[in-house]
């Protein structure tokens, strides 16, 4: 088999983005439009808050009287910076890029060189890393940012429910996203954006309610008499009370949250300088069989308004 050589290659600033990218927004909960994604922060981004009080109407006369109040707040987006050192041994994939070059596997959208096979190998799993940093992220531990259950958590505006001792099961998952939605604010219940991010347990535990298989179930043989066979997979569209449900791999299992999408942000700087990708082919310079991925990159998440979200956590 002929020698594989990857070219030195180096990314920085908009060049680099298409591989940040990948690694950033391939996370399932930023690919599937979970969040709203605010890019291009160069350093940090303050987004300013406003909340209108109630009782703005008056009775007609001829005085100007102001009332109610209005509180303006700020919430300060600020992307960390991380990088990502690899090395790896090309002999490992090689022979995975030569079956997918050479038609020889189920593959469909084929990367143009060995050098974009690895990148995209790479960029697969720091997205999956992102997607856990999202929800569970703490920045007390090294290559981590806060995360969403981290800063909902130490928000007291945030409305907090308490779920069952062991977690959400076919049996009570009907009866667990009922606290959830009792619990989220009339102000923005019906909004068209508004959704429950769940992880994977909830969704398979309320697949299986629906099709009749709990305790007091759905009927028998649940949605259209077809029994689980009603959903078909993880891109059947799911909704609990008129609202929408959200898959997040991220989340940690029998948690949820409910908000508004334009209420949580995940922060990046795509087009940033400082920006690099780097892959350097050790076989080249000291003959071994190794390539050097380097990345850098930022990236962060915050939200608006704690009191419009709810967050559910299981009792321990």
């Amino acid at each position: 088999m002929a020698t594989t050589q990857v070219t030195n290659s180096t990314y920085a600033g908009e060049k680099a983005a298409p591989y940040i990218s990948a690694a950033l927004l391939s996370a399932n909960t930023l690919e599937n439009g979970g969040l709203t994604i605010k890019q291009n922060i160069k350093f940090k981004q303050v987004v300013k808050t406003l909340a209108v009080g109630s009782g703005l109407i008056q009775d007609m006369d001829c005085d100007f009287a102001a009332n109610s109040s209005v509180t303006v707040d700020e919430r300060i987006l600020e992307p960390k910076p991380f990088k990502v050192n690899l090395e790896l041994c090309k002999e490992d994939y090689r022979s995975d890029w030569d079956a997918i070059s050479m038609g020889y596997s189920a593959h469909d959208r084929l990367p143009p060189s060995f050098e974009d096979y690895l990148l995209a190998e790479v960029a697969a799993n720091v997205a999956t890393d992102i997607e856990k940093m999202i929800w569970q992220g703490d920045s007390g531990n090294t290559g981590e940012f806060d995360g969403f259950l981290k800063l909902l958590g130490a928000d007291g505006t945030v409305e907090d429910v308490a779920g069952q001792a062991g977690g959400v099961t076919a049996a009570n998952v009907i009866d667990e996203l009922g606290k959830v939605v009792d619990a989220i604010d009339e102000s923005i219940y019906g909004k068209e954006d508004l959704v429950i991010y769940i992880p994977q347990n909830v969704h398979r535990a309320y697949i299986r309610a629906l099709g009749g298989f709990q305790s007091g179930g759905q009927g028998a043989n649940g949605v259209g008499a077809r029994g689980t066979m009603w959903a078909s997979g993880m891109g059947q569209p799911l909704e609990f009370d008129g609202v929408k449900l959200f898959v997040a791999n991220g989340l940690p299992s029998s948690t949820m949250v409910a908000a508004q999408r334009s209420n949580l942000w995940f922060g990046c700087g795509l087009l940033r300088d400082e920006n690099e990708v780097k892959m350097i082919d050790r076989s080249q310079i000291e003959g071994d069989d190794n390539v050097r991925i380097i990345m850098k990159f930022t990236s962060a998440v915050q939200y608006a308004y704690g009191a419009e979200v709810v967050l559910y956590t299981p009792a321990s």
